[in-house]
Order: structure tokens, then C-alpha cells, then sequence
């Protein structure tokens, strides 16, 4: 079965949109969302309208998501993303914050598991930034197969024949083959803002049947998301605004 794997969306619909065509076309089977629907950009509603109509989908919380309805510490998000959501939960129905508010943190399957950050304890947003990081969570996580977010650029990191973890940054669009028995995490880096330099949408698609795992850069209008952003009139537009604009 091929599965298709958004992180990151952060309330980018053209980002979005442009993904979901794409893995249609190459025949995806099913859809996995691992957190942080929203925050950032400009659509958090129709992003979350969108996600919750995806009937069978995998959606998990991402921390974004999860400050829809807990106040964050000062700590946790900075004042650029605290300021975005704020404005978000004005814009959101009480319907797309229920839903938000009632996603799980991590879901298993068989030998597959999602989540937002780390597996190992996925309520303190941990990034999987190096290979301890990674080590952890795929030790908790139990599973051959780790797909996550959270860290806005793809990467991908296994277990050696000797037991380390080793890591490489996958091309797009060039199957990676996966087999089981090495163990997996994959950040599948982000849809709705990279931060790589490439501001193209990033998605990738996990085939079971094959064991491989393939990046995808989706261009899409950023710069009229960028342009949808400033019109927003934020304190912090111009800001987000170059973000989409550069991808940093």
C-alpha cells in the first residue's frame, strides 16, 4: 500500500493542495498527517477543514496544533509562532478546535508508527535533530518504521548492521529502498515550510509492498502565499512572509 506522509502543513492550503495532486497522481492509497496542521500561514481553517475530511487518514497533534487549546509556556513557542496562534483560535470554528484538541500524539500500526516529534515521550516536542535523538525514538517507538516532522528538512535514519545509527539526506524523487529489518525513521520534512532554502512543498510516499520511501519537492504559488501573509496585517507578517518567500 502506498501511503503518502504530509508533516508541517502549517496552514498552508496551496502547499497542500499542490501535495495532495501530486501523491494522487502516483497513486496513493492512503494519508498519513504528522501534526502541526496549523500555525504560521494563512489558512488554518481550510487546512484543518481539508485534513478532517480525509476520511481513514493517520492525523496525529503536532505541538502547533496542541497550543490551539493549551496555553504554552513562554519557552515552548517563540514569539513569531505564539502570535500567529493567537490569531489562529479566532479564525478556527469550535468544530476544527475540537478536532485539533482530540488528536493523539502518536498512533502505532503493526510495524509502523507516526508521530510529530519523538516517540519517546511525544508530549515534551523533543526534535529528532542527530542520531541519539533518533536512537530514542526509534527505541520507544517499537517499530521497524518511524515517520515524524517536527524538524522542517527530510532526513532519513537507520540502524547499521553493527547497531549505530546512520543518517543521509534522501533526493528527491529517487525511491530510497527501506527493508525492514534495518529499522527506519524518516523526517519527511515540511509542507507548508521548509526551511532547507527549497521552497518547494515537501512530501514523501512510504510503499510496504516494495519497502521504499520516496521524497517529493512539489512546486507550488509560494510567493502568493507570501503576498496572502502580508495582507494579513500581523506584527509579524512581513516576517512569515519571507520565510515562505526563502525557505528558512
Amino acid at each position: 500500500m502506498r501511503t503518502a506522509l504530509f508533516a508541517d502543513i502549517h496552514a498552508n492550503l496551496g502547499a497542500l493542495e499542490a501535495c495532495l495532486g501530486h501523491a494522487r497522481e502516483r497513486g496513493a492509497e492512503r494519508y498519513a498527517f504528522l501534526g502541526d496542521l496549523v500555525g504560521y500561514g494563512p489558512d488554518p481553517a481550510a487546512v484543518v477543514e481539508v485534513v478532517a475530511a480525509m476520511g481513514g487518514a493517520i492525523v496525529v497533534k503536532g505541538n502547533h496544533d496542541d497550543a490551539i487549546e493549551v496555553e504554552p509556556k513562554t519557552h515552548e513557542l517563540g514569539d513569531v509562532a505564539y502570535d500567529v496562534i493567537v490569531w489562529s483560535r479566532s479564525v478556527l470554528s469550535a468544530d476544527q478546535r475540537r478536532f485539533l484538541a482530540t488528536l493523539p500524539l502518536i498512533v502505532r500500526e503493526r510495524d509502523l508508527c507516526f508521530v510529530h516529534s519523538s516517540a519517546d515521550r511525544p508530549e515534551n516536542w523533543e526534535y529528532v535533530d542527530d542520531a541519539s535523538a533518533a536512537q530514542r525514538s526509534m527505541a520507544q517507538a517499537g517499530t521497524a518504521y518511524v515517520f515524524c516532522g517536527h524538524v522542517h528538512e527530510p532526513m532519513l535514519y537507520f540502524k547499521t548492521r553493527g547497531g549505530k545509527i546512520a543518517s543521509f539526506q534522501p533526493s528527491s524523487g529517487s525511491p530510497v529502498p527501506v527493508a525492514r529489518h534495518h529499522g527506519w525513521l524518516s523526517i519527511v520534512g515540511s509542507v507548508g515550510q521548509p526551511r532547507d532554502g527549497n521552497p518547494a512543498a515537501a512530501y514523501a510516499m512510504f510503499d510496504d509492498a516494495s519497502e521504499t520511501l520516496t521524497l517529493f519537492r512539489v512546486p507550488y504559488d509560494h510567493l502568493a502565499t507570501a503576498q496572502r501573509l502580508r495582507a494579513m496585517r500581523l506584527g509579524v507578517s512581513e516576517l512569515l512572509a519571507e520565510r515562505i518567500e526563502r525557505a528558512y
